[in-house]
């Protein structure tokens, strides 16, 4: 393979860390007691840059080097050392629109590059020349992604289960085959591409996509050439000078920009557009949703996801009454929190259609999902109205889904036109006998389960005397080999998803969501792709858990690995054949240990999870007490268990006495 040769490249100690697959810790720890190790370049002490290649030589040297790094990796360092967001973005497109062109049936889609400077265009070959060996897909996938994951704060991107329900609607609301598809805010293509290849015999629809932001658009644009879709991506401001005013579409998928004062509100104040009335300054999302409108060729269906806000607040109530009195707002949605970012709000999706009035239905429906449905069952109830929209058909008859109910729109024209869907469907029914016999069997399960283990747990007692075993530290069972501390890493937000798990994803751990119910999970193939490339650590069965904060400090073995470390999170992976690891976290977790290793800095101290201190005994005498801390974790749980049960059965009848429906002898 042909090693790529340029410039040396500066490093950061985190990014040294990925290249080798430890924690940053670790460099840091050979760089304080090795005198050897390389001197940095520049930065400063909290981010100091150094030499990739004197630090590779250091490493081989020191034979901490254990497997070759990839060329890509060595290329990445180059890429940050151009700067900010735009000056790496720029280039990873540049490099999509080259390689789409080179693969085989590769299209040549324009791409909205910015004036590459001669070193970007250096680079550029360079990676050319890798992806020869290393392919174009994964080339381009491995520097879209670790572009992603170091702007993941700059950069808002529609998840993938979201992008694909939202498809998904729009494509069964319409029925008829699809020849166009728009996005006005296309940020890095992912709606357009979330558009489903036609049927066999049937024309691929032209994808145009627009946004004000140069590099999201070029992004956008060289992520539909390596897919091989024909897109037409322009440079603009949709709102106030939409290159693509002529356009008609007949679907228009948009995740707009939201919270925007400075839209264009007085200069677009008679603009065409505004059909159901004038956006107020405020509302931003409203113009963005009449632009969708507007944009609509007849019988097309538009799918917008909005901030929850925008069906309730008072200054568009004017709007949203014009859009019902068109018929042109067939559907909203409430999504559970955490189905795309902010996480911590549920999103609105918005289904819009072309006014026909011939075929304006008298109802609206309403979806709420908000109450631990993941998105992926979202679709169910949407896409069965949508089959009945296709059919023709006036309104959503027979029995509403669950969590769904259709709304006479006269009923909604008040002096609200609240179209929360919460507001609107009416409340769970009381348990019914089943339900209430099924409650009482999970509460005496658990209850029989908690008997169990605390009979076990009442024959032990305390000994006499001083405790047995001299401490030691997590950091000299560490430097004895007898364990392996992993750290765990910022989790990218827009790959994070909250709700059930699917079978083949992987827990999530957080500082704020240690437990397994916590529900943060991750699919697993974005876990493994993140453990490749070093930006993810992966825990081990029967690994140690630590949170590193004093606020919120616990311990516990990951019985469900693998699972995904989070920031401020450590894994310890015991030798089984030096140290129980069920003793270990037995011991980590003893309340002592905070006030050990505690910074006791703030609020927010840190525990320096290398200061933390177990006792040394036989590994024969750390299995017995493993064991029972084994038992004590399960005594825990089955309490909390019973706890929930318990409050479910008091909840259930809370309801019976308040509807009037209990039996009272």
């Amino acid at each position: 393979m042909s090693q790529p040769q340029g410039p040396p490249a500066s490093v950061s100690l985190a990014e040294i860390a990925r290249m080798v697959g430890v924690g940053r810790a670790a460099v840091s720890n050979w760089r304080r007691r090795h005198e050897s190790f390389p001197a940095p370049l520049e930065g400063n002490d909290v981010s100091p840059q150094f030499d990739w290649a004197e630090v590779e030589a250091w490493l081989r040297a020191e034979g901490k080097l254990k497997a070759p790094v990839g060329a890509l990796e060595r290329l990445w360092p180059e890429f940050e050392a151009l700067g900010g967001r735009d000056a790496m973005g720029c280039l990873v497109a540049a490099v999509g629109e080259r390689l789409g062109r080179l693969q085989d049936g590769g299209l040549s889609v324009p791409v909205p590059l910015l004036e590459l400077s001669a070193h970007q265009n250096r680079l550029l070959a360079r990676v050319i020349e890798v992806a020869a060996d290393e392919g174009s897909k994964p080339t381009f996938d491995f520097l879209y992604r670790r572009w992603l994951h170091t702007h993941v704060r700059q950069v808002t991107v529609t998840a993938k289960p979201l992008a694909s329900l939202m498809a998904g609607i729009a494509t069964t609301v319409h029925g008829a085959p699809v020849r166009s598809v728009l996005d006005p805010a296309c940020g890095t293509g992912a709606l357009l591409l979330a558009t489903a290849h036609p049927d066999p015999g049937q024309v691929e629809p032209k994808l145009f996509g627009q946004d004000q932001d140069p590099v999201l658009a070029a992004l956008a644009a060289a992520r539909l050439a390596m897919a091989g879709r024909p897109a037409a991506v322009t440079v603009a401001d949709s709102l106030r000078a939409d290159a693509l005013a002529e356009v008609r579409a007949d679907l228009v998928l948009c995740n707009p920009p939201s919270n925007e004062r400075d839209w264009g509100h007085a200069e677009l104040a008679t603009d065409t557009r505004w059909e159901y009335g004038l956006p107020p300054r405020t509302e931003s999302e409203l113009a963005w949703v009449q632009h969708t409108l507007a944009a609509l060729a007849p019988g097309g269906t538009a799918v917008l996801v909005l901030p929850p806000g925008v069906a309730a607040r008072r200054a568009g109530r004017r709007v949203r009454a014009g859009l019902l009195r068109a018929g042109a707002l067939r559907a909203v949605i409430a999504l559970p929190p955490g189905a795309a970012p902010p996480h911590g709000v549920g999103l609105h999706v918005w289904v819009l259609a072309a006014p026909d009035p011939k075929a304006v239905g008298p109802d609206l429906l309403l979806v709420d999902t908000v109450h631990g449905l993941d998105v992926s069952a979202v679709g169910k109830p949407v896409l069965d109205w949508a089959r009945v929209e296709n059919s023709a058909l006036t309104a959503l008859r027979g029995e509403q889904p669950a969590g769904s109910v259709s709304v006479p729109i006269i009923e909604l024209l008040d002096d609200d036109v609240d179209l929360t869907p919460a507001r609107h469907i009416p409340g769970a029914t009381a348990a019914s006998t089943v339900e209430l016999r099924r409650g009482w069997t999970r509460f005496d399960m658990h209850l029989r389960h908690l008997q169990d283990v605390a009979g076990g747990l009442s024959t032990l007692s305390p000994t006499d005397g001083e405790g047995a075993g001299t401490p030691t530290t997590v950091a000299a069972l560490e430097r004895a080999g007898a364990l392996k501390i992993l750290t765990g890493q910022s989790l990218p937000e827009h790959l994070v998803r909250r709700g059930e798990r699917p079978e083949d994803a992987l827990a999530a751990l957080t500082s704020l969501g240690l437990p397994p119910g916590a529900g943060y999970w991750l699919h697993g193939a974005d876990a493994a792709r993140g453990e490749a490339d070093g930006s993810m650590t992966l825990t081990a069965s029967q690994d140690v858990v630590v949170v590193g904060l004093a606020r919120s400090f616990e311990v516990r073995v990951d019985d469900e690995a693998p699972s995904v470390l989070g920031s401020q999170l450590y894994a310890l992976r015991a030798d089984p054949a030096l140290l129980d690891p069920w003793f270990l976290a037995g011991c980590l977790g003893a309340p002592a240990n905070i006030r050990q290793a505690g910074t006791h800095a703030s609020t927010s101290s840190r525990i320096d999870v290398r200061r933390l201190q177990v006792p040394r005994l036989p590994l024969r005498e750390q299995q017995k007490y493993g064991e029972a801390h084994r038992r004590l974790v399960r005594f825990e749980r089955e309490a909390r268990a019973l706890g929930c049960a318990a409050a479910e059965l008091a909840q259930s009848l809370g309801d019976l006495i308040a509807s009037g429906k209990l039996s009272v002898v």
